[in-house]
């Protein structure tokens, strides 16, 4: 199982969300760059870089920073937060992104997203953020009233190959990320599952993989020392 540690950008920096609350904020490094070649030195192979202020404002507001960050580091790396149009999902992929998650623009107008993985195929991924299993979007301030298995199932249709799925309940609050729901996205859909949200103990990650789970994103137990990078990989 692929384990992806979270660098969340905020302002400039490195941080934390509660359930997604942008008032419920921690910071964790005020140079996101040394904190991802940190989790290299630590022995990370991959990396999950989202940019907060992106996904709010709905634009590349930390562009520079985070292409700095894939300079700095040489491992895969999957990124998103305001990836709202083909111009700048080109950009990541020429700087060398593995994979770029569409969030809102992959519900709110799918023609883009088709067009995505009809370009890049594999390199797109859709994160899927929900909360008592509806999805929501514009960095998780908006609830749909469309559940995340069946957008899922919808997407894979269109070939994408891998979902990110956030319950955003868990997110931030160390209790275990949310099996059931993890489970039944995983039952329902043939493409890559990568769970995030709560996973707080290498308990938690050796379920997953027994599960059979493509990959976990985990956070919040990595800063706050709840969970070792090198015990889990």
């Amino acid at each position: 199982m692929n384990i992806f540690p979270a660098i969340d950008i905020k302002n400039g920096k490195c941080v934390r969300l509660v359930q997604g609350d942008f008032a419920k904020l921690e910071t964790y490094g005020d140079n996101p760059v040394a904190v991802a070649e940190n989790w290299v030195a630590q022995g990370a192979k991959n990396l999950h870089i989202i940019d907060l202020d992106g996904a709010l404002m709905g634009e590349a507001v930390n562009k520079k920073l985070i292409m700095e960050m894939i300079e700095a580091v040489n491992v895969p790396i999957q990124f998103g937060g305001g990836v709202r149009d083909m111009k700048y999902v080109e950009e990541m992929v020429e700087a060398g992104v593995t994979r770029v998650i569409l969030g809102t623009s992959a519900l709110s107008n799918k023609n883009f997203l088709k067009e995505a993985i009809q370009m890049f195929g594999d390199k797109i991924a859709v994160s899927l953020d929900a909360k008592n299993g509806y999805v929501a979007v514009k960095g998780w301030t908006e609830l749909t009233d469309v559940t995340a298995a069946e957008l899922a199932v919808e997407l894979e249709s269109y070939g994408l190959k891998t979902v990110v799925y956030t319950d955003i309940s868990k997110d931030g609050m160390m209790a275990g990320p949310n099996f059931e729901e993890i489970n039944n996205m995983k039952n329902r859909i043939k493409s890559n599952l990568i769970a995030s949200g709560g996973i707080s103990t290498a308990e938690d990650v050796r379920k997953l993989k027994e599960m059979g789970i493509f990959g976990c994103v985990i956070g919040k137990a990595l800063y706050t020392g709840g969970i070792t990078l090198s015990d889990v990989l």
